[in-house]
């Protein structure tokens, strides 16, 4: 007797927090992060949004994965170890923060604007891991404890102003990045920072409000250059 032959089942996709998040960074790409949603994102991994509850609390949760997958791809590009000076180092930093707001612009302005995980860090070098690794490379080129935070602010503050404002030139809204309004604290605690020894020791200097006196020096030294390109 003919037996009718039923097509096999599509195989199920495998659903884990990688995938999710990869997904997510591909619709962001894509749309911008206004646009993502629990919804879409379970339509496009072909599962139910339920499922993803699983793996992420909700957008914003994703959203903080997205960053912390971002940073950590660009941390571990960097190699102190393949710089003679310590202008090399930071170069190389700039470098690579500004590849990836060319490679994803849309997403940058999540690494850009979002709270950090505590208030002491600064976007957008706004992990621990990369922090520890800033001030660990300054230290070990003879910074100061003071100078070495005092450079990761400068620095920060650069590259942060400089890459948004390329990112408004090229159509991207910077502030278009969806956050709640909770009060950042998580790498607050201690027992997070013991694989960042010199952001544990430093925090009392990075927890210091110094945002007027930079915002002085930072114009100061506008004015100097701008002073200095007149006369020649």
């Amino acid at each position: 007797m003919h037996q009718e032959q039923h097509p096999a089942p599509a195989p199920t996709r495998r659903l884990s927090r990688e995938a999710i998040i990869d997904t997510a960074l591909a619709q962001i790409d894509r749309s911008g992060a206004q646009s993502l949603s629990m919804r879409s994102l379970a339509q496009e991994l072909g599962v139910e949004a339920m499922s993803l509850y699983r793996y992420v609390e909700g957008k914003d949760d994703l959203l903080e994965r997205v960053v912390e997958q971002l940073m950590g791809d660009m941390t571990s590009r960097l190699d102190a170890d393949l710089t003679e000076h310590w202008q090399g180092f930071l170069q190389a930093l700039a470098n690579e923060v500004r590849r990836l707001a060319v490679e994803h612009p849309k997403a940058f302005p999540l690494v850009a604007t979002r709270p950090p995980a505590a208030p002491w860090l600064r976007p957008p070098l706004r992990s621990v891991e990369l922090v520890n690794t800033f001030l660990s490379t300054l230290l070990g080129f003879g910074f100061t404890d003071e100078q070495a935070v005092h450079t990761y602010r400068s620095f920060s503050s650069f590259l942060l102003g400089q890459l948004l404002l390329e990112a408004s030139v090229r159509g991207v809204d910077p502030v278009d990045t969806p956050f709640d309004d909770a009060d950042p604290s998580g790498d607050d605690d201690e027992s997070t920072l013991a694989d960042a020894p010199q952001v544990l020791r430093l925090r009392p200097l990075l927890s210091e409000d110094r945002s007027e006196a930079e915002f002085e020096t930072a114009l100061e030294a506008v004015l100097d250059r701008l002073a200095r390109d007149l006369a020649q």
